[in-house]
């Protein structure tokens, strides 16, 4: 997967093409040559693609790795103040409770919308499947951001287990 360092390379490159195309552009101009309008379609372009590559480099994919976490998948985003992510039935609570902080630093982000005063929780759940083909959908812990210590940190997120981890199984 790309990362951010890839994209500022680009950005570099695709700048100093785009600086060489405005200098043919002008060149161009200055000695009255037919497609002289289509260079400066062609640099429009190139300096939109080169702000598009700047702004990839800025930091779009990366992803916060908190050590002891598990794979996690998300099965519902509001797009404001609630997702619920699934994680597996064999989870522990000090693997859920890394699963839960990474998934806070990877999904509360400042563009996430809510209404004011509304606090942004992620919950965890897990699906059992039961004899008899009736499968139970198990809350298992929860997460939120701290409002006394917004950043990054140990203490940034307020997690929650329920009382039901580690025993999903039985």
């Amino acid at each position: 997967m790309l990362d951010p360092a890839d994209f500022a390379r680009a950005a570099q490159w695709m700048g100093i093409g785009t600086l060489t195309l405005a200098a043919l552009t002008a060149l161009g101009f200055v000695l009255k040559w037919g497609f002289r309008f289509r260079l400066v379609g062609a640099t429009g372009l190139a300096i939109v693609l080169t702000v598009g590559l700047f702004g990839l480099s800025l930091e779009p994919f990366t992803r916060t790795v908190v050590p002891g976490a598990v794979p996690y998948a998300t099965v519902y985003d509001s797009g404001a103040s609630e997702i619920v992510i699934t994680v597996p039935m064999d989870v522990t609570a000090e693997t859920l409770d890394a699963t839960l902080r990474q998934a806070a630093s990877n999904l509360f982000k400042p563009y996430r919308l809510g209404i004011p005063g509304q606090t942004a929780t992620i919950r965890a759940r897990t699906i059992v499947h039961a004899p008899g083909g009736v499968s139970r959908l198990i809350y298992l812990g929860q997460v939120q951001p701290n409002p006394l210590r917004l950043g990054e940190g140990e203490d940034a997120y307020l997690v929650q287990l329920s009382a039901e981890v580690g025993t999903v199984l039985s």
